[in-house]
């Protein structure tokens, strides 16, 4: 059987890629925060190692032979794999950390206000919050549990329904630009005011529940495809906004917002708490579920009129 030989230093590996990437010796030492002569040194280590010539040496400096591209351009591939599944495997949760993937805006306006709770509950973890409008891909282990919006049916993930949402028109106590001055008396009072808008709460839904044509493209004064960048600029007076009631409802609990008229539709997108599909969940996915269930039955009997 032919002698193996054994895989190239990891180090040698970096300045080969490096040197191969920018073109010289020099440019590599800059990046990798070493001298010349140990660029110069992992280079040979490596050539010697591999028993192949990687750049043939000329006067103007190094130029890569067929083989050194082509393994360059693998080793470039096999480098940045490396170092994906490092941060990966330092991300992963340890025993005493609860990491949750969500959306920004239900983390900060339904889900922060409301951890206080679960850290009464069970002070031996430590929540961590992944935050992003991409999906958090479960299978990689970097998050414990998810909670998402939408439709459901994701593949190669268990799921449960957490709860239907709907939407509703705020403004903030203090609102000073409706047509008499101040908040909206009515439904079509709601039009005439600046209106605030997020893609995802079209205005033609909540219209034509009140019965009411659709406004004016210029009735918009600003939109975002951020809730909390329309939350905050409908909290500075600057309009009305047809938002998610769980993402208005602690702060129209707090005085921050209020609800201008009773009209209400139903949100296309529920919530649905995720985790990786598997037959048993861990402790620390049961302790969470457990606990956001007794959120939402909460947070869904103050929601009903008369609830609270």
């Amino acid at each position: 059987m032919a002698y193996m030989k054994p895989i190239p230093p990891l180090t040698a590996l970096r300045c080969f890629e490096a040197v191969a990437r920018l073109g010289g010796i020099t440019l590599a030492a800059r990046e990798l925060h070493v001298t010349h002569s140990a660029v110069s040194q992992q280079i040979k280590v490596l050539e010697d190692a591999m028993g192949v010539a990687m750049f043939v040496r000329e006067a103007r400096g190094l130029r890569l032979t067929e083989d050194g591209r082509l393994y360059a351009l693998e080793i470039r591939t096999a480098l940045r794999d490396i170092t994906q599944a490092t941060r990966r495997a330092q991300a992963r949760p340890q025993e005493s950390e609860l990491v949750v993937a969500t959306l920004p805006s239900f983390a900060l306006h339904w889900l922060v206000p409301r951890l206080p709770s679960f850290r009464a509950a069970h002070p031996y973890y430590r929540v961590r919050l992944l935050t992003s409008l991409q999906l958090e891909d479960l299978r990689h282990g970097v998050s414990d549990i998810a909670i998402r919006m939408g439709q459901g049916h994701w593949p190669d993930v268990a799921q449960q329904k957490l709860f239907d949402d709907e939407l509703v028109v705020v403004a903030a106590p203090h609102f000073a630009l409706g047509p008499h001055g101040g908040l909206p008396r009515s439904a079509a009072e709601v039009l005439a005011c600046p209106l605030i808008a997020s893609p995802d709460a079209p205005w033609s839904d909540w219209c034509r529940a009140a019965r009411l044509p659709e406004p004016a493209a210029e009735a918009t004064v600003l939109s975002a495809g951020d809730s909390s960048i329309v939350l905050g600029a409908v909290m500075l007076g600057q309009g009305v906004a047809l938002e998610r009631r769980s993402l208005v409802a602690h702060a129209m609990a707090r005085g921050e917002l209020v609800q201008v008229t009773e009209i209400r539709v139903p949100y296309r997108y529920p919530y649905w708490l995720v985790w990786q599909q598997r037959d048993l969940l861990n402790a620390r996915q049961t302790h969470f579920a457990q606990w956001i269930e007794g959120q939402v039955d909460a947070y869904l009997r103050e929601a009903r009129p008369g609830g609270r």
